[in-house]
């Protein structure tokens, strides 16, 4: 129903001395055989509900037909070189049936471990999600989520360069439960960056009428040379004010390689739907 801010823009990027990279959306690089194991699982799931934000995995469900949901978000990561993240808006459209547009703007912000403070407006994202499998004929929905990060607009935070990520996501829904996920891999050269992909898994719960809770479990290859690969667990909640105005919220660990990429990660949003 929503895309990530990531991702779109869950996104930490290489900022100075601080090498941290926090992008939400997911697939693995030499270990396909993971994550085809991960997709049965998701498919083998029989659990109506809402996905996408708050979490690094993304939904297949796109924005209604000319509908909109925007997103006033805000992110972060501890590793460790410090601390960095992004606030800013992610604007969605339901351009078409089975369509989503989605731009994000997003200011960048670093806080490395000597003190300094960086900030500025980072890598603008452009993004399509197209649903071609519902849950109507097939069972579940699938929608591919192309993501196109434009070079980052200050000298301070973001990447220099662009970068593009091709993702496929799938869901499932069963009464009150949702299980989504999936993942794929992205081109990020230039720099110290390389490509990478990334993997991820949602259980969610609408334990009442207005809340909806959820667990992940999320894992991404290196994105910069000499890098490793992270893993996190994190748990996010959904408040529904009304039919217009919800609260979004996220935190997580890593439990591989957390003391360099991902000691604490956490997502914050007001969203407006209309």
């Amino acid at each position: 129903m929503r895309s990530t801010v990531h991702n779109g823009s869950n996104q930490l990027r290489c900022v100075a001395d601080v090498r941290c990279h926090f992008i939400w959306t997911n697939a693995l690089r030499r270990q396909w055989g993971k994550f085809a194991a991960a997709i049965i699982l998701l498919v083998g799931f029989t659990i109506p509900s809402f996905a996408g934000p708050p979490y690094r995995s993304d939904d297949p469900e796109p924005t209604d037909y000319k509908h909109y949901e925007i997103y006033a978000f805000t992110n972060g990561t501890v590793a460790q070189g410090g601390t960095s993240g992004a606030g800013g808006i992610d604007f969605n459209y339901g351009g078409a049936p089975n369509l989503q547009l989605t731009a994000t703007l997003p200011v960048g912000y670093a806080f490395s471990s000597p003190g300094s403070v960086l900030g500025g407006l980072s890598n603008i994202e452009l993004a399509a999600k197209y649903r071609f499998l519902t849950q109507a004929n097939a069972g579940f929905d699938v929608a591919i989520f192309p993501r196109l990060f434009l070079p980052s607009a200050s000298s301070h935070v973001g990447q220099s360069h662009a970068s593009f990520l091709f993702p496929i996501w799938i869901q499932k829904d069963w009464d009150k439960w949702s299980a989504f996920g999936g993942g794929g891999c992205e081109i990020n050269r230039g720099g110290i960056s390389q490509d990478f992909c990334l993997t991820g898994l949602v259980v969610t719960n609408q334990i009442t009428s207005n809340v909806q809770v959820g667990l992940e479990i999320f894992h991404q290859t290196p994105d910069t040379h000499g890098g490793s690969a992270t893993t996190s667990l994190g748990a996010g909640i959904r408040y529904d004010l009304n039919d217009h105005y919800h609260l979004l919220g996220y935190i997580g660990r890593g439990i591989e390689n957390a003391q360099a990429n991902d000691r604490f990660n956490w997502y914050t949003a007001v969203l407006f739907t209309f």
